[in-house]
């Protein structure tokens, strides 16, 4: 008989990690598998300063360990492997891996999402000096700086609103002639006296040192190149959630992500969504642990109900 755990986790980030803690120490068993370290895209932030109970920060590889390790406390397995595919169907969920078959009566999904990057060349290398992601996480660094936000959608005018707040400037660089962003954002935005914007313009080249000190855009419309010096740089042009494996198995939104509810339940009976690949108003550490949670409390009721 093929051994079935009570929670088969996907992904080892702060949401997964958060479920696997909270069912195991409720008694269930529990088995996370995770590609590569614990942690997930957190794993790779230098110091997050958002998430509470660590006053000085903190650098997201060791949170994640520290969360791998408060689950593995109660019981929770962690198995390194690849996962190439998922059965959703059925009572007991599959997962097809590198290291074999791995069955579970609940499914939670922590496959998390990526930022889309812009493509330039050295824009990975430059990855926590002087590029970033996320101005919630990082744009405490660039106070009293300038910096430039990348992108035209409601992500990238929010940034630019939170950083103009920080930042001694801030340059907001957008392809089109006028922003994406919901209407709400404009005024704002527009009345601001240290935002600027240079519109029909793409990111060509980063130019660096050590760190970033600088870009050259590109005109989309006459192909002039100008370079605007700079601290940072804040890449907003979205992002892509990690929900292949479930393409065609759960309904997604139009942006790619699992609809489901505060609850995290999604559309199929024992299978659940926490963290960044769950449709939500706010992607942070702090609010994949909270959907954690809830995951875990809605499994054990489903638990209860079916076996």
């Amino acid at each position: 008989m093929e051994h079935i755990y009570d929670m088969l986790i996907i992904g080892g980030g702060p949401g997964g990690y958060t479920a696997a803690l909270y069912a195991a120490r409720a008694g269930l068993d529990v088995l996370v598998l995770e590609k590569l370290s614990a942690g997930g895209q957190m794993a790779l932030t230098a110091q997050i300063d958002n998430y509470p109970g660590f006053e000085d920060g903190i650098d997201g590889f060791t949170l994640g360990e520290k969360m791998q390790a408060g689950a593995q406390r109660f019981g929770a397995k962690t198995e390194y492997a690849e996962v190439y595919s998922l059965d959703l169907s059925g009572e007991i969920k599959k997962a097809e891996t590198s290291e074999g078959t791995f069955l579970g009566r609940i499914l939670v999904l922590s496959t998390g999402a990526s930022p889309r990057t812009l493509g330039v060349a050295e824009e990975e290398a430059l990855l926590g000096r002087g590029v970033a992601y996320c101005a919630a996480c990082d744009g405490m660094f660039y106070k009293g700086k300038t910096v430039v936000v990348v992108g035209g959608g409601n992500t990238a005018a929010a940034d630019a609103m939170l950083l103009s707040r920080v930042a001694k400037k801030v340059i907001l660089v957008h392809r089109r002639d006028t922003l994406r962003a919901t209407k709400i954002y404009h005024a704002p935005l527009m009345k601001a006296e240290n935002v600027e914007f240079v519109w029909n313009s793409t990111v060509s080249q980063l130019l660096h040192n050590e760190k970033l000190t600088g870009i050259v855009v590109k005109n989309v419309n006459t192909g002039e190149e100008t370079t605007i010096a700079c601290d940072g740089l804040f890449v907003s042009v979205g992002r892509s959630p990690a929900t292949e494996l479930v393409k065609g198995q759960i309904a997604l939104d139009p942006a790619g992500y699992i609809p489901a509810d505060e609850s995290t339940r999604t559309e199929i009976p024992g299978v659940f969504a926490v963290g960044d690949i769950r449709a939500k108003a706010l992607r942070q550490v702090v609010t994949a642990v909270a959907d954690g949670a809830v995951a875990s409390h809605y499994a054990e009721e489903y638990l209860a109900e079916h076996f």
